[in-house]
């Protein structure tokens, strides 16, 4: 892309007024941004309101600068590990196919990671307003090479230790099974979804040799900040494995409004979404229904009636999604190719053990303990057992990973996804 291209882009994502939806009639009538620039009042008066008209024919503040700091982003030498940089614009043969049949395609997408898988489709370019294709090819690839086969998961921010871990283990086997696993890098289910199909890959310093796209992080501030700061370690191992994605300007900071937008790409990335532990107005649930109006499924991991965060899947659960307890659940509603599905989760057929038996059978204390958080008093009444001997043998659990320690002194059993 020229510098006169990328300044031509830039201006049209940052002229005030002028959305998305003006923009695209704009490429649709004048072709690329250079061109609309160039065009009388009147000739943009046919799209446009006289004040986004008005707008349009003014240099927004800071472009100059801007172009410098985006130039300078793409030519920087990059930690090798951390792949490559790349921008991708709605005229670009390497823009997602997926995302062009949504309502909203944004204007451009700042791409960190393994952009060498994404291949153009042609010498040509896409127009703007061009219709999407659906070819694949055998790796889960669309035919630019943007993956063909994945699951958006998302969740709450604070989940319980069950529902991180649930998250992480349906990723690792979605990831194992060949999909992306495609997440908001937020604290809580989205890092651990993250985390859980890194974990999969053979090799957690390099990408993988077959150009598969592990996961795919969409983030809601500019490319070159993470948010929260606890994933930076985190977002570095997503860039040497996957993609990181926004379509925010470099040095946009963490503003309240641009994470529930996001929302959109990561369902319209994905062909269905998987919500585990979100509260009744948890963003995740934006999500589950934007997936819903693109015509994909979406599916939810119900959890105990005592746990709020689990009401917001009841309630997705109750308006049609579907209930599911493993990762092959999901892979045969998708009805992946048979190559995929016949994958076995060892998430999912573990059963939990400890060095006693089986701790269904066994262990006296779990089997107290149930399915829902319990506090120390419940558990002295139902066991029988002295304080001392109960807390020594909650904290052998603990260690062991059979059983997590909660706020306000409630106790909960740890069982794999």
């Amino acid at each position: 892309m020229s510098s006169e291209e990328l300044a031509g882009w830039l201006r049209l994502t940052l002229t005030i007024g002028v959305g998305n939806d003006a923009a695209r009639r704009l490429l649709a009538a004048f072709g690329l941004p250079q061109a609309i620039f160039e065009q009388s009042d009147s000739a943009l008066g046919q799209l446009l309101t006289p004040a986004q008209v008005k707008a349009a024919q003014t240099e927004p503040p800071g472009l100059s600068a801007l172009l410098r700091t985006t130039q300078d982003w793409l030519a920087a030498q990059a930690d090798p590990a951390l792949g490559g940089r790349m921008i991708v614009t709605l005229g670009d043969p390497a823009y997602p196919l997926s995302l062009l049949a949504t309502d909203d395609p944004p204007l451009m997408l700042y791409l960190l990671g393994q952009v060498q898988a994404l291949a153009p489709q042609s010498a040509h370019q896409r127009s703007p307003v061009a219709e999407p294709t659906e070819a694949a090819d055998g790796r889960g690839h669309a035919a630019n090479g943007w993956p063909s086969r994945a699951i958006a998961m998302v969740g709450s921010r604070n989940p319980t230790p069950q529902g991180a871990e649930n998250a992480r283990q349906f990723a690792r086997s979605f990831s194992a099974a060949g999909l992306t696993v495609v997440s908001g890098l937020a604290l809580g289910v989205d890092g651990a979804a993250h985390d859980g199909a890194l974990s999969a890959w053979p090799d957690a310093a390099t990408a993988d040799p077959s150009g598969r796209i592990c996961t795919v992080a969409v983030i809601g501030t500019g490319i070159d900040r993470v948010y929260p700061r606890q994933h930076h370690e985190l977002a570095r191992r997503i860039a040497r494995q996957g993609l990181i994605v926004s379509e925010y300007p470099l040095g946009t900071p963490p503003l309240a409004a641009n994470f529930p937008k996001r929302n959109r790409l990561i369902a319209g990335l994905s062909q269905g979404t998987l919500v585990i532990e979100a509260a009744l107005q948890s963003g995740s649930l934006i999500t589950a229904r934007l997936t819903s109006e693109q015509g994909k499924d979406v599916f939810a991991v119900p959890g105990s009636i005592h746990n709020p965060q689990s009401r917001g899947c009841h309630a997705l659960i109750r308006q049609g999604a579907k209930l599911v307890e493993t990762a092959q659940d999901v892979l045969e509603e998708l009805r992946w190719p048979a190559t995929v599905v016949a994958i076995e989760s060892e998430a999912a057929s573990a059963e939990p053990t400890c060095a006693t038996g089986t701790l269904d059978t066994e262990d006296e204390v779990l089997r107290a303990l149930g399915s829902d958080p319990v506090g120390l008093d419940a558990l002295l009444a139902r066991t029988g057992l002295d304080t001392p001997r109960l807390q020594a043998r909650l904290l052998e659990l603990e260690l062991d990973g059979h059983v997590a320690r909660l706020p306000g002194g409630l106790w909960q059993r740890m069982a794999r996804a």
